[in-house]
């Protein structure tokens, strides 16, 4: 559920953000970030985007009103404004451009809209909540346990410019079961950048992003995804993706380099939204079974406190001794 932010004090989660107190976890190993997250002239960069996401709406002038899903159990308040979200994780490398367009005005950009995303690592593991099990077999996260959940990788906003476009770096990510690879993703407006993060204003969508098989399956060949190994959920088999490709959610990927996945991609959508509605978070998808011996407990501070999808776990204490529920969603 998704909370106001009344207090703009820093909380531990965020200073260890700010201050760069954050370790590589599973020694997970950095590689091809300068070729991946090479970036040319914003200006240009951005209108040719916005004129081919234009060029994609329906031949009614409107765009394609996307489909809310759950948020999931992993969300959590208070993530950072910035456009590297990798804080140090290892990870074939990601650069993700998001158009965000009006479907009530004729596919126009809606400039200002804080686009926020935030998914697993190469291991299945979201900052947060480490101690969570990302299901099948996979190496344990490395930080103190009595500070891993204060860590905040793989989290954060961009606000949109004038052509409605955002840019994330970040990794290609993992899997835990019962998902497929995927990263969430929540539009606000009428908000205010605030104490590093994004404060107030309306959720209007809440969705999530898919892959392609056959690329997932080739970057989960590679170091460090390939030390996680288990049984992976295809497109056609996972709980929250519908089929109806782009409109569902679903990526289009480049490779930086055709023959050398390791290298990286470039991924980009365009999310209709209507400005003037709202997202509860808990839309369509969700349920199925967490791994066996998920317990509940507490979430860690600035954690969701509505209630998970059916069959998620209830969140993890930061001083587990144990590994707890991996989502279901």
């Amino acid at each position: 559920m998704t909370r106001s932010h009344k207090d703009t004090s820093v909380t531990r989660r965020r200073a260890l953000a700010v201050t760069g107190g954050t370790v590589a976890a599973g020694g997970l190993a950095v590689a091809g970030y300068q070729s991946a997250f090479a970036d040319g002239t914003t200006s240009a960069t951005d209108a040719e985007a916005t004129a081919s996401a234009t060029s994609t709406s329906t031949g009614s002038g409107q765009c394609v009103l996307m489909s809310s899903v759950t948020e999931g159990p992993y969300y959590l308040d208070g993530a950072l404004v910035r456009k590297d979200i990798t804080e140090g994780k290892g990870g074939v490398p990601l650069t993700l451009r998001i158009t965000v367009q009006d479907t009530t005005d004729s596919c126009g950009p809606v400039a200002g809209a804080a686009v926020e995303i935030w998914h697993c690592d190469a291991w299945g593991y979201y900052s947060g909540y480490t101690t969570a099990n990302p299901g099948g077999s996979a190496p344990a996260e490395s930080e103190d346990g009595s500070t891993a959940n204060d860590q905040t990788y793989l989290r954060g906003y961009q606000v949109a410019n004038a052509n409605g476009v955002v840019k994330f770096e970040t990794i290609f990510p993992g899997w835990y079961t019962p998902r497929t690879t995927h990263i969430h993703v929540k539009v606000h407006t009428g908000g205010e950048k605030a104490d590093g993060t994004y404060e107030g204003g309306k959720v209007n969508f809440t969705g999530q992003l898919f892959f392609d098989d056959d690329i997932a399956a080739e970057v989960q060949a590679l170091e460090p995804y390939s030390k996680h190994t288990g049984s992976y959920t295809k497109l056609a088999d996972d709980m929250v993706y519908d089929g109806g490709g782009t409109s569902s959610g679903l990526l289009t990927l480049t490779p930086v380099h055709k023959k050398d996945p390791s290298k990286g991609f470039k991924g980009s959508i365009i999310l209709g939204i209507d400005p003037d509605a709202e997202s509860t978070g808990a839309g369509g998808g969700g349920g199925g079974t967490p791994p066996s011996g998920a317990p509940t407990g507490t979430p860690p501070s600035g954690a969701p406190t509505g209630t998970p999808p059916s069959g998620a776990p209830s969140g993890a204490s930061s001083d587990s001794a144990s590994p707890s529920a991996s989502a279901s969603s």
